[in-house]
């Protein structure tokens, strides 16, 4: 059932040239094309990790092998898991599919913050694009995806600082990315959608940008700590000095067990939007779905050191980790329990992504169970480092999860180009995909019982059924590598053909559904009725006998493409660049300090010196990119901002951001902390003087009243005093990184920070916090700028709001530093 359609304007489609293409995609803010942009690097990415994982199958082929062999196996292992995890299975499904369909689903035309959904989108094209650019210049890292500590920082590893920065500057387009969506959520969905009536992948993006944002600053503490002991030479984890190696993969682990389910939440939702329209039924248990999503997220963040149980870590803390695990899969399991009940009884529909959805019910299904299985501590024991790992991690992984990205892609495709995708060709794909899977890694599990080793590059003939069952495991993976080739010639015929597709051609429930396939710029013409009984609208109004409401698309005003972002995220990729080959040599105890790469050194190459210039060439790029974007109107006429609360959409955005910054500090400082009370990061005699700290303490808490009242005299249209308040604050902020600067100059020439843990936490920590403080400047000089440009008035804010917030939350940060550095 459908309700009755508003008539569509007719689209007139018009053949455009490469270069307007690419230049389009550069400056959009519209949703739909930064959702595909999203979906087509993915796939890149997926293509090309998939044929880094031929290449490790076929060196496993026979024993002895010496195809891949040492360190190049090990750059191709990292490679091959760091495109799948990071560039495909991550982005594609909440970043791909939730930009394309969350604001259609919500009913509005576009994300809450469309340009910085703009830079996200390529912050994470040009962090891939780091990560290739250092194959060509440094060499791949063969430290892992996982890149334990201290085999990150041995001297002889090559790309791993470039393999740092590109995981921060992908994690910075990913959080915000996910504050983008969760401030659509909350401040934007059509009149009357409550978030009880949302569908269910709104839900599932929701909780996904929630899980996001609480746990990513793991990563990326990890990352950077890393990155610093390269280039600087301080550490929280050099046993030398009484740092704790372990410590390392509890931040680590923080995240990239979470990840886990960030990489499977947005599938969930996918599969129950599937198993609803495919089944012709409603779902089974929506609110119980929504509630173990829910579940999900939070039991997801204190589970994460089942990864460690073989470690060492005292025994309470492996049985209470282990409960955890075992808990976690309960709501996991009702969310399969709901996709089941949801198909039975239905008038199923055998098409193609509904074939999806089932392989993914039974291969995830065993998946899970195996999960469980490593959950248990003494079983955990005897296969931690053994191929059951590797089979267990994909099967929940390659052949669970992304079934439900390909199922994703069949049943969304023709909403986005307007042409199907050929059935027998989809069937193929499948199947080859399903046997190509189970003859990969069926074998894995039971090499993983019989004591093959993961990460080995060779293994010596002669072990019992060791051979049989890698020959067998890698032509599972060329039956899988066959199934992408037809993948992509499916996709590649289907782009051929003319659009023929109508507006709901499967007879979906959601709003998506009553837009063109695929849909306008605009999204809609025709506005909905206020009144959604449950979260499947069309079904409810078709009963009722509502209509939509035609609305000229002529009186619809759509944010304005802008070249800032895109300049924005260039400059970030050149100063990555930068950072990761230029700037300072790797640090080195042989010279037993800092070398900069203008200085004569060993090691000194020209890509190094040009790489340092890059980095300063990069600051003019970054900043002008930035205040272009905010000095360009969002919209070129006044338009009415759709706010479901009384926060506009930048605080609203910059309030969910701040989380991802509360869980960065809290990660490191938990660190610290925990190596103060254990007696490892003992204060040296000489600490930086108290009175200073107190003396840049009145600074920062005075600019932070100063910025409130700038705030609050533009909201009152006192705007030369507000002009005048954001002033003063970029000069008390000045003020205090002089300090500060100061304080680290003389503190360092006293003592080698590298020498000493508590002054290398202190570097790390309160170094982060001065960047902070430049950071929060930038956000106060925007509105400045503004101000002084005559963009923001009484009623015009620009983007005061949050970066008010913003420097409040830098000035709450000190105030704890304070405790822990300097009164303790």
């Amino acid at each position: 059932m459908t309700v009755q359609h508003a008539p569509s304007p007719q689209q007139v489609h018009t053949r455009r040239g490469a270069l307007e293409v690419i230049k389009d995609y550069m400056m959009t803010t519209d949703h739909k094309k930064i959702g595909l942009l999203y979906i087509i690097v993915s796939l890149i990415a997926f293509s090309v990790g998939g044929l880094f994982a031929v290449g490790i199958r076929l060196q496993l082929m026979v024993p002895n092998n010496t195809l891949l062999v040492g360190n190049l196996y090990n750059q191709v292992l990292t490679l091959h898991a760091a495109m799948m995890i990071f560039f495909f299975l991550i982005p594609i499904g909440l970043f791909g599919f939730g930009n394309y369909f969350l604001p259609l689903q919500l009913g509005v035309r576009d994300v809450a913050l469309p340009r910085l959904n703009n830079f996200a989108v390529w912050s994470f094209v040009f962090s891939l694009l780091l990560v290739l650019i250092g194959l060509g210049i440094g060499g791949a890292p063969g430290v892992g995806w996982t890149f334990y500590y201290p085999l990150s920082v041995d001297g002889n590893q090559t790309g791993v600082t470039v393999f740092m920065v590109a995981i921060i500057i992908n994690g910075l387009g990913s959080l915000l990315g996910s504050a983008n969506f969760a401030a659509t959520i909350v401040n934007m969905r059509a009149p009357g959608m409550s978030l009880w009536k949302m569908p269910i992948f709104a839900w599932s993006i929701f909780a996904t940008s929630i899980l996001q944002l609480i746990s990513l600053g793991g990563l990326t503490a990890a990352a950077l700590t890393t990155y610093l002991e390269l280039k600087l030479g301080v550490s929280m984890f050099n046993s030398g000095i009484q740092g704790v190696p372990v410590l390392f993969q509890q931040f680590f682990w923080f995240y990239s067990h979470p990840a886990v389910y960030v990489m499977l939440l947005p599938y969930l939702g996918i599969g129950a939007e599937i198993a609803s329209t495919m089944s012709r039924k409603p779902l089974f248990g929506y609110r119980v779905m929504v509630y173990s999503i829910l579940a999900i997220v939070m039991v997801s963040l204190v589970v994460w050191l089942h990864h460690m149980f073989a470690v060492g870590v005292p025994e309470a803390w492996q049985i209470a980790f282990m409960v955890a695990t075992l808990i976690v899969a309960v709501p996991t399991g009702v969310k399969i329990f709901n996709l089941i009940g949801t198909m039975w009884g239905g008038r199923i529909m055998m098409r193609t992504p509904t074939y999806w959805l089932i392989g993914f019910l039974f291969n995830f299904l065993i998946g899970g169970i195996t999960g469980v299985s490593l959950g248990m501590v003494p079983f955990d024991y005897q296969v931690t480092m053994t191929y059951y790992v590797v089979a267990h991690f994909h099967n929940v992984m390659m052949f669970g999860t992304a079934f439900l990205a390909m199922g994703g892609i069949y049943y969304w495709w023709p909403k986005m180009t307007g042409r199907f995708l050929n059935e027998k060709l989809g069937l193929v794909h499948f199947w080859l995909f399903m046997i190509g899977s189970w003859m990969t890694f069926l074998p894995q599990y039971i090499l993983g019982l019989l004591g093959l080793p993961r990460r080995y590059y060779t293994y010596p003939d002669g072990n019992f059924a060791w051979n049989e069952l890698n020959f067998t495991s890698t032509i599972g993976t060329l039956i899988l590598l066959g199934g992408g080739l037809v993948f992509v010639w499916n996709l590649l015929q289907s782009l051929q053909k003319p659009i023929t597709a109508g507006p709901n051609p499967w007879g979906g429930y959601t709003l998506e559904w009553t837009s063109s396939s695929p849909p306008a710029a605009y999204n809609f013409a025709h506005d909905f009725p206020t009144n959604f009984p449950t979260e499947r609208p069309l079904y409810d109004w078709e009963k009722s006998g509502e209509t939509l409401t035609p609305v000229d698309p002529k009186s619809i005003h759509l944010p304005q493409d802008s070249w800032g972002p895109f300049l924005t995220a260039f400059g970030l990729l050149i100063m990555g660049i930068g950072l990761s080959f230029g700037w300072f040599t790797n640090w080195q105890p042989s010279y037993d300090k800092v070398q900069p790469f203008f200085a004569l050194t060993p090691g000194h190459s020209t890509v190094n010196i040009v790489a340092s210039v890059l980095l300063y060439l990069s600051f003019p790029l970054f900043f002008y990119g930035l205040f272009k974007w905010a000095g360009t109107p969002e919209y070129d006429v006044p338009v009415a901002h759709h706010h479901l609360t009384k926060y506009d959409n930048g605080f609203m955005g910059m309030s969910w951001f701040i989380i991802s910054e509360v869980g960065l500090f809290a990660v490191l400082i938990a660190g610290y902390v925990y190596l103060r009370i254990t007696g490892h990061a003992e204060p040296p005699a000489l600490r930086p003087a108290a009175w200073l700290a107190a003396l840049n303490t009145l600074i920062l808490v005075s600019s932070s009243f100063v910025v409130h009242k700038a705030e609050h005299d533009l909201h009152h249209g006192r705007t030369s005093w507000a002009r005048l308040g954001l002033f003063v604050t970029l000069a008390l902020g000045a003020l205090f990184f002089v300090f500060q600067v100061y304080e680290f100059s003389l503190f360092g020439a006293e003592s080698d920070w590298r020498q000493n843990l508590w002054q290398s936490c202190f570097f790390i920590i309160v170094g982060l916090h001065g960047l902070h403080i430049l950071i929060g400047a930038v956000g106060v000089a925007l509105p400045y700028y503004q101000a002084l440009t005559g963009k923001i008035d009484k009623y015009n804010h620009g983007s005061i709001a949050p970066a008010s917030l913003y420097w409040h939350l830098v000035d709450v940060v000190w105030l704890l530093i304070v405790a822990i550095f300097y009164a303790w």
